[in-house]
């Protein structure tokens, strides 16, 4: 009977950790420097009064009726609005995950697709990646240039940003799945929208719908972001309180916008229970 040997008492990868958290802090180190990345002046002499009385401006935290009912109505626009921008995502979404995935391709059939419809789905591709690289306050700056202030601008700018987020993404699953029962479906007639209907989404409809409530819930955080820039809702309002320096309304709206995001959190996490 072999003699149970003790447990190290040394861990046996600490030389490989520690080689790499060293390497990790040498070349971090050059982007603090070049970023100018200083939070102890936060708490400098020289700063600490105006920081102390910014917080101080926070309390207590606005409450009047009239102001409450205003939170609440730009609040319940703030969720319409990342609402709507994701259903017009959707309709730039589908349509291009449809044609940018490759598992729907009939002349992939014979072992290897043909230029032109390879041409279109990598442009496809492209365009998706050229409207999820424009980030959505960019978008909303430009709207707002053309239509004016309001919610318009950004619902039209979650609309761009996150249609090509979620096509790029749809497209990425749709083709990471199992190719060959759409295959099987388009070698015996069927066409490519009943090949995805019946073949590629029954597979991957959980892995899709969840990401597409985990998008809902980033455009909501978006929506207040984008209503710095004039694109209404929460954001627009919590930004005209800031610029009066009423921190009392500021401190309500930010309590108000953690409790919007902590409930379409809860929301989503129990969707994606559902599905999965």
């Amino acid at each position: 009977m072999s003699a149970v040997l003790p447990p190290p008492r040394r861990d046996p990868a600490w030389l490989s950790r520690l080689s790499w958290s060293v390497t990790a802090l040498v070349l971090l180190w050059p982007l603090v420097v070049l970023t100018e990345f200083r939070p102890a002046q936060l708490w400098a002499p020289e700063s600490r009064a105006p920081v102390l009385n910014f917080l101080a401006g926070f309390f207590p935290p606005a409450h009047s009726a009239e102001f409450l009912q205003m939170v609440a109505r730009e609040t319940w626009r703030t969720v319409a609005m990342a609402t709507a921008g994701i259903v017009l995502g959707l309709l730039i979404a589908v349509p291009g995950a449809l044609l940018a995935t490759e598992a729907l391709s009939v002349s992939l059939l014979s072992g290897r697709m043909a230029p032109l419809p390879r041409a279109l789905r990598q442009g496809v591709r492209w365009a998706l990646i050229v409207l999820r690289s424009v980030p959505e306050l960019v978008w909303a700056l430009v709207f707002v240039r053309v239509v004016g202030l309001g919610a318009t601008p950004g619902v039209l700018a979650i609309a761009l940003t996150y249609g090509g987020m979620l096509g790029k993404v749809y497209a990425e699953i749709l083709d990471s799945g199992e190719a060959p029962p759409a295959q099987a479906l388009l070698r015996n007639g069927a066409g490519r929208l009943q090949a995805f209907c019946y073949a590629l989404l029954p597979q991957n409809a959980a892995e899709l719908a969840s990401y597409t409530v985990y998008r809902w819930e980033c455009a909501i955080r978006s929506s207040v972001v984008l209503g710095f820039v004039g694109a209404g809702g929460l954001g627009q309002q919590m930004d005209s309180s800031m610029k009066m320096f009423n921190g009392g309304e500021v401190a309500t709206m930010l309590l108000v916008f953690v409790a919007l995001v902590a409930l379409a959190d809860r929301m989503s996490a129990a969707l994606r229970r559902q599905l999965g």
